[in-house]
């Protein structure tokens, strides 16, 4: 259930012409992950993101014509991700002087590192406001750097049961079935969810995961937890997506939560939350690790450009302090809320530019005495 972000390219759609009269023109956004995929295509588009087990590392060089370390990347890749690896060039980008930053990865010919690892996502490069799950956003692949990350310098989510909410096409779940015991990837609609499980058998060989540990699973936040038990309908292609009972009570017992780009329509995001504290209020103890981007509007109640999406997202937890304590205490009861610094968390996938306004937040559910 990808929330709606605002557009980055807003297309219209051609009225259908009959007899004079045509169909309401619909609104079609981009993400900005997709600039430089084919123009004007229609359908499903395949992107292949490189990672491996060291983050982006390079050189700056300098005013003084000497190569200077920058240490671990946020270097933003000139490449587009809709090409074929093999045809990208290495990254080149500036730093915040304008000195010319220099990928230090050493490629192979035919384009990649020995210890590449390539993950494939079948995507639309546009759609309508009603299916933006069906297109890739920099949350998620902020997200998908986070969990990498562990997965690379940590055992802390090996083994473990683990769930996507509003997962969109998968990207995030993807890369935590690496080393996970049980995922489930959970969004809203048909074709958002047919499109996560094209996405699951894609990758399965290339990434060594194994298929039956993945549970691509519908929960509507409207009908909050647990979701209804469904019973499979040969006759129904879409029941494949209805929980069982047993599967559930897994679900309760997952101990990571993993949320990105759901924060947008305060309306949404009031059912989000309701979802998650249902969700994280039983079974085992979990951690949520949300990240979103925030995104401006102008208000003409304060006269400016303001994030009202992400100020009602900060009214549903109270925010742990550098020392453990909380304040906002006038904040809802049940979250407590902590800040990631995003400086912390190396970026593997090279075919996005962060920018300034992707923030992480690791969120716990503390029961009232």
């Amino acid at each position: 259930m990808k929330r709606v972000p605002p557009p980055v390219v807003q297309r219209k759609r051609p009225a259908m012409e009959a007899g004079g009269d045509g169909e309401a023109e619909e609104e079609q956004v981009m993400s900005d992950v997709h600039l430089g995929c084919p123009p004007r295509f229609s359908g499903l588009y395949l992107s292949r993101f490189t990672f491996s087990s060291r983050p982006l590392e390079h050189y700056v060089v300098g005013s003084d014509g000497e190569q200077h370390s920058g240490g671990c990347g946020m270097v933003a890749a000139t490449s587009s991700s809709c090409e074929r690896m093999s045809d990208l060039p290495d990254a080149v980008a500036l730093d915040d002087e304008g000195d010319l930053v220099l990928d230090r990865r050493r490629r192979k010919r035919g384009g990649r590192r020995s210890d590449d690892h390539v993950l494939t996502v079948q995507h639309s490069i546009t759609s309508s406001l009603q299916s933006v799950g069906l297109q890739v956003w920099k949350a998620a692949m902020l997200l998908t750097d986070f969990v990498l990350h562990k997965s690379f310098t940590s055992s802390e989510f090996d083994g473990v049961t683990a769930m996507e909410i509003g997962a969109g096409t998968g990207l995030v779940g993807l890369a935590q079935a690496r080393v996970a015991r049980k995922v489930f990837i959970t969004d809203r609609g048909t074709d958002i969810l047919d499109n996560c499980l094209a996405n699951v058998r894609l990758n399965s060989s290339t990434l060594k995961i194994d298929e039956a540990k993945i549970h691509v699973r519908e929960l509507d936040w409207k009908t909050s937890w647990p979701p209804p038990v469904g019973t499979r309908d040969a006759s129904d292609p879409s029941s494949i997506y209805l929980w069982a009972a047993s599967e559930i009570e897994e679900a309760e017992k997952a101990t990571l939560l993993l949320a990105a780009d759901v924060i947008y329509s305060d309306g949404l995001t009031d059912l989000f939350f309701n979802t998650v504290r249902q969700l994280m209020s039983r079974g085992a103890k979990k951690v949520l690790y949300l990240t979103l981007e925030k995104r401006y509007n102008f208000s003409l109640d304060d006269l400016d450009v303001v994030a009202n999406g992400y100020k009602h997202f900060r009214t549903f937890f109270v925010v742990q302090d550098g020392r453990g304590g909380l304040n906002n205490a006038a904040s809802k009861p049940g979250l407590v809320g902590e800040r990631i610094d995003l400086g912390k968390v190396p970026q593997y996938i090279r075919e996005y530019d962060r920018g300034e306004d992707l923030e992480m937040w690791k969120l716990m559910y503390c029961c009232p005495d």
